[in-house]
């Protein structure tokens, strides 16, 4: 699969321009909120971990030396927090163009803090695009972000944001923390 999704994700998911609905948000959806939304709820889905798994040729990397983002990874039995945006369809154009490198949408079923569910559509990007970097050791990860830039800014910028928004949500994430703490001693010696 190409790494830009955008006409992929139009074609998956049409929407009626009328139509409200859920985003579930994992990674800088969490903290770098630049799209409009009617309301946000903390949310988790379930039998899915988050995993800095692809690579960014686009935001926090280039062609040359992608960086390193999330996706997620089927994992049964686990549980993944983050952000729930209820959205205007409008929305879909301009957030299609930012998960464009390997990212399609899913539908989702979203367990909201207090209990209740609803359906929305994720963004995941699987091990057949492109972009996909895969599987590598949590200080290999740190390693490769420490050194990754891009137009939206450093790798590493994307990965402390991310552990920061996690922690104030009070969400525990052992994979993005572990790859933080090999960064801040990378970046202490």
């Amino acid at each position: 699969m190409s790494k830009n999704t955008f006409a992929e994700n139009q074609r998956r998911h049409p929407l009626d321009d009328d139509a409200r609905v859920w985003l579930f948000g994992y990674g800088s959806l969490i903290y770098l909120v630049d799209f409009p939304h009617l309301d946000s709820r903390p949310a988790s889905i379930r039998n899915w971990s988050r995993r800095f798994w692809q690579g960014s040729h686009d935001h926090r990397g280039t062609e040359a030396d992608p960086g390193r983002v999330v996706t997620l990874i089927e994992d049964e039995g686990a549980v993944c927090g983050g952000i729930a945006y209820r959205v205007e369809a409008a929305v879909f154009e301009q957030l299609d163009v930012r998960e464009k490198n390997g990212y399609l949408r899913f539908a989702t079923e979203m367990t909201f803090d207090d209990g209740s569910h609803a359906t929305g559509l994720v963004y995941i990007a699987t091990p057949d695009n492109e972009a996909y970097l895969g599987e590598a050791s949590e200080y290999e990860i740190a390693r490769h972000i420490c050194r990754a830039e891009g137009p939206s800014g450093s790798n590493r910028d994307y990965l402390l944001d991310l552990a920061r928004a996690l922690r104030e949500l009070g969400q525990h994430d052992q994979h993005v923390f572990d790859i933080e703490t090999h960064i801040l001693e990378i970046l202490n010696r």
